[in-house]
């Protein structure tokens, strides 16, 4: 044992997601639900076909129909569009999400307000995005929902906790900290522009990255017992790794999530879990 490290509370993503994923299964199969989730995949990026191979698993296990939509590289928005709109109106699909990133000629924001907000089970449109602000039942983002099922899993408060959130994305940073807002949270929000980053971490009681930028957070950044969430990933030579220099950042932390196997696995659960309320209406 080195440091602190026995009193490392490993938060298992892979081992919640699972137990999610059978709920979901055994609701399928009690009430008979017929159940469609969509992948729109645009072109071949390599970390985006894993993506949607995962989601695919997870679909079939639980006993979705499970429908991957291929459209080249080059499509044009128009056609991407119209994609769109044919599955907001398919009634076997009961939820779809567009695969990101988008090739930079399509604008992002201008797609994702497409999808019918009833079946968008990524929980990007701004309607659902403003409900979700409200605390209104809603669609949440797959990512920051994710992260709290995990926390909430482990019994980490939340409640009056300082928490910083590193990554200001609008797919994880910002309503990942509206959602910690509503669990009474005191949050800060660190990004790219952020002077001094470790002036806010080593004031944290709990550390959640999503940046992408390998060993970001280190463990001189932190103070002992703290919560580090690692939502970031990155290829580093022939190893994935996260925002978090794991090795050392254990050895003083009370609880962290590993990469792979940590935020990853409740991300594709979470959207699992989002497609089966999206059949129920929420």
């Amino acid at each position: 044992m080195r440091g602190f490290s026995f009193l490392l509370m490993l938060l298992d993503g892979k081992k919640l997601s699972a137990k999610i994923l059978d709920s979901v299964k055994r609701k399928v199969v009690a009430k008979k639900l017929k159940i469609g989730l969509a992948v729109i995949l645009v072109g071949e990026h390599p970390a985006s076909v894993s993506y949607v191979r995962q989601k695919r698993r997870a679909a079939e296990k639980v006993g979705f129909t499970f429908r991957e939509v291929n459209l080249p590289s080059s499509v044009s928005e128009q056609k991407l569009i119209a994609t769109i709109d044919e599955l907001n109106l398919d009634p076997e699909i009961q939820g779809f999400i567009v695969q990101l990133p988008l090739p930079q000629k399509i604008n992002t924001q201008k797609i994702l307000e497409k999808i019918s907000p009833a079946k968008d089970v990524d929980g990007f449109h701004p309607l659902n995005l403003g409900r979700g602000f409200l605390k209104l039942p809603t669609l949440l983002p797959a990512t920051p929902a994710g992260i709290l099922h995990l926390l909430d899993e482990y019994k980490i408060t939340l409640k009056g906790q300082n928490v910083v959130v590193v990554g200001h994305s609008n797919i994880v940073g910002k309503p990942l900290a509206m959602l910690l807002l509503n669990r009474d949270a005191t949050v800060s929000v660190c990004h790219v522009f952020t002077k001094n980053l470790a002036e806010f971490t080593q004031n944290a009681d709990i550390v959640i990255s999503a940046t992408g930028v390998p060993h970001l957070i280190r463990a001189e950044m932190l103070k002992k017992n703290c919560v580090v969430v690692d939502a970031g990933c990155a290829q580093l030579g022939d190893k994935l790794v996260g925002d978090v220099d794991f090795e050392n950042v254990e050895k003083i932390a009370r609880a962290i999530t590993p990469v792979p196997g940590g935020v990853g696995p409740m991300t594709v659960a979470t959207l699992i879990e989002n497609t089966l309320r999206a059949a129920e209406n929420f």
